[in-house]
């Protein structure tokens, strides 16, 4: 076990998966395993859930002649639209049933608030709506924080930013193969700030192999 880290599991739900007409991230059913396999060697184990009331402005078919993922604005903040997607009580809301719940030690819902997106698992996109995660992890003791999930370019990314902004003695990392980007491009970028930002990009058998290492000792 990696001694005052937190895993992240950021939004891996059947909306950004396997839910017909919402939301799938490409490849997004490859990072379940990985996590599966990863929750077991961390202390704290936080999964985050997008869940959405079914009036959520960021939803395109708020919007008469916008399409999925046109831009625009909401409440003034730059924003792209979306299909329905995990709305609250569906099953594109839920976790994916290949993720182990049991592991998991609390489950922080956000994007309930109509009037603005929520990328972060920390606060929505206009910062109205804290969701107390960098609190539990102050008080847990949290030094390492590491990142999976989706996407990659949006709440993953703002997720992991965010960790760094709000826990700046904290070390964060992204592990890099358990997370999938809605978008190569936007994606590609999303590495980048968050390297510029000083996260630490790893894949999944690097944060493994550390842990059967420091086993061995």
């Amino acid at each position: 076990m990696i001694a005052d880290a937190a895993l992240l599991v950021i939004d891996v739900q059947n909306g950004f998966i396997s839910e017909p007409g919402e939301l799938p991230v490409p490849e997004g059913h490859l990072v379940v395993p990985l996590i599966h396999d990863l929750l077991p060697h961390f202390p704290v184990r936080v999964a985050t859930q997008d869940w959405h009331p079914r009036e959520h402005q960021s939803f395109a078919s708020r919007h008469p002649g916008t399409k999925p993922f046109d831009r625009g604005t909401l409440g003034g903040l730059p924003q792209t639209f979306w299909p329905d997607h995990c709305v609250q009580g569906t099953r594109g809301a839920e976790l994916h049933p290949g993720l182990d719940q049991n592991w998991i030690q609390a489950i922080l819902r956000k994007g309930m608030d109509p009037r603005t997106d929520s990328y972060s698992g920390f606060s929505d996109n206009a910062g109205r709506n804290p969701t107390g995660l960098d609190g539990l992890l102050k008080s847990r003791g949290v030094r390492k924080i590491y990142l999976a999930g989706l996407a990659l370019d949006y709440c993953v990314r703002w997720s992991a930013l965010d960790a760094r902004r709000l826990l700046p003695e904290a070390e964060v990392y992204v592990i890099v193969d358990a997370t999938r980007p809605v978008d190569r491009t936007t994606g590609a970028e999303a590495l980048r700030d968050l390297s510029h930002a000083g996260i630490r990009l790893l894949p999944s058998a690097e944060v493994l192999a550390g842990i059967s290492r420091a086993r061995a000792v």
